[in-house]
Parts: structure tokens; sequence; C-alpha cells
């Protein structure tokens, strides 16, 4: 996970019941609280990230996107399987 940073949240007391209740019932565990905001974080900021770029590319056509992914993909597969370290 690397260096860690600390956070001071605030939640109203419903989440945090809602919360812990759940990891309850998943016999939750220490730093499993952290897990969870943590991979929650991430997921949004993926989301936002996607949202984000399809609104950059709204106006490009859809061919051309395919076009792009695919060549990329390309590239990557070549770079993968020709790599003398694999």
């Amino acid at each position: 996970m690397g260096e860690l940073a600390r956070w001071s949240l605030k939640v109203s007391r419903d989440t945090d019941v809602a919360l812990r209740t759940l990891l309850a019932t998943r016999g939750g565990r220490k730093g499993d609280l952290s897990r969870f905001v943590e991979e929650a974080v991430n997921r949004e900021v993926l989301r936002q990230t996607v949202v984000d770029i399809r609104a950059r590319n709204a106006g490009v056509d859809d061919d051309e996107i395919a076009r792009l992914v695919n060549e990329e993909l390309g590239a990557t597969r070549t770079a993968f399987w020709t790599d003398p370290l694999r």
C-alpha cells in the first residue's frame, strides 16, 4: 500500500452506524474501515475520471475512438510480449 496518510473524517451518526454494522456482519477486523474508505474513494475517483473523459470526447466519432483504443492496445501488447524481463 505504500506510505500512509492519516485522515480525520466527520460523518453522520447514521452513516457511522450503517457502515460499522455492515463491516461487523462481514466479520470486520481492524483496518476494515480504512480499507472500505480507501476503496470507495478510489471507485469515485475512477468514476469521475470516466465522466470527465466522456465529456471531453463527446464530439469524437465512435469509430475514431475505437481506432485509437485498438492502436494503443496493439502497442501495449507488442511491448508486453516482447519485454525481455517477462
